[in-house]
């Protein structure tokens, strides 16, 4: 479940030379006719109602014909329990494994209720406490000593002040200490200033997500005071093959229209192979259910598998004849299947002598296959 939409057109100008626009502008369009048609009541300070940023997630047609694309596929009661939980005091907690979208839904629903969703801290283990409340000019701080004007706010702080949605990516990743400067933060709305004897207060409107991921090795857990602040909200991977070929195409499509790839000829057939290979090494299980599979190391997520499918229309595109084939996507496969050299190449190359060797309809493909698993 990731991504899917077309974005709008991308204006003349310097927009144009953007590789990735935000999702406010991206879906600039989008946004406007919800709110220009949107009757239903709005929490303070958002854009839209909570059934309106649901839709511009979700997807769907309006009175006046105006259609909305999806943003999201998924089940529709995890968006309205994330968009439920922004509306109320408790922060939001994206849990799931790599590549189910929680980046893009935590980016859609900061666009949709505050249309700013740049208020982020990029979590890492080197994430400094200053990146979660605030820093200082040590210029100005050295020549005026402690003041505000010398004071450098966090994303999290401007939030606070402007009652804004702020984002906090890979929350895990951070160090336990500085995760645990958000518990005043979430708890008492509130960021002391001892320098200044003063404090930030949050203003309504604010709100905090904050995405996890839940099979990362090496992370920061979060304590059980941190946890009570948050509501957890996981995002399932997708439930079905036609759900996840559909989550692939849109997102490769949107992506090679930015990335100025042509359609190619030969994409649908390659998409659901690389989808179909990815769900049964994942699921530890062939489609038909009668032939059990061993499992890599890696997660094999539905992000991967839109990365190997767009290199692959790269591959088709500036090295091939123009037509995506199974030679431009099995090179991708195997390195995202192969992440240990030892064990998972003997997984691949069973999995290509085992299954792939005896589907009717996959000779190319077990082929190509074949090369990448010597």
């Amino acid at each position: 479940m990731t991504t899917l939409a077309s974005e709008s057109p991308t204006p003349d100008g310097a927009a144009a030379e953007v590789l990735r626009r935000h999702a406010e502008d991206a879906f600039a369009a989008e946004l406007a006719a919800l709110a220009a048609q949107d009757d239903r009541p709005r929490p303070e300070r958002w854009r839209l109602s909570p059934w309106a940023v649901a839709t511009y997630l979700l997807g769907g047609e309006l009175p006046d014909g105006t259609v909305i694309s999806p943003k999201y596929i998924g089940p529709r009661r995890v968006v309205e329990v994330a968009v439920t939980t922004l509306a109320t005091d408790r922060a939001l907690l994206l849990l799931g494994v790599p590549g189910t979208a929680k980046t893009w839904v935590s980016e859609h629903l900061a666009a949709a209720i505050s249309g700013d969703s740049t208020l982020l801290v990029q979590g890492t283990a080197g994430t400094p406490e200053e990146a979660v409340r605030y820093g200082w000019n040590y210029a100005q701080l050295l020549a005026q000593g402690p003041s505000r004007d010398a004071l450098v706010p966090s994303p999290v702080m401007r939030a606070m002040a402007d009652g804004k949605i702020a984002r906090v990516e890979e929350l895990t990743r951070i160090p336990a200490d500085v995760q645990d400067s958000l518990i005043t933060i979430l708890s008492e709305k509130t960021l002391p200033i001892p320098e200044l004897g003063a404090e930030t207060q949050a203003v309504r409107g604010f709100n905090l997500i904050a995405t996890a991921n839940d099979r990362d090795r090496g992370v920061n857990d979060l304590s059980s005071a941190l946890r009570r602040r948050f509501n957890t909200v996981v995002l399932p991977l997708p439930g079905s093959l036609e759900e996840e070929v559909d989550i692939v195409t849109r997102r490769v499509n949107q992506l090679g229209r930015s990335l100025d790839l042509p359609e190619l000829p030969g994409g649908a057939e390659e998409i659901r192979r690389v989808v179909t290979v990815f769900r049964e090494l994942r699921d530890g299980i062939t489609a038909d259910g009668r032939t059990k599979v061993k499992t890599p190391s890696g997660t094999l997520s539905t992000a991967e598998a839109i990365s190997v499918v767009t290199n692959g229309l790269a591959l088709a595109a500036h090295f091939g004849d123009g037509v995506l084939r199974a030679a431009d996507v099995t090179t991708g496969i195997a390195g995202a299947v192969v992440r240990d050299p030892v064990a998972d190449q003997a997984v691949w190359r069973e999995y290509v002598e085992g299954v792939i060797r005896e589907r009717d309809g996959w000779k190319d493909f077990y082929r190509a296959a074949r090369e990448h698993s010597r």
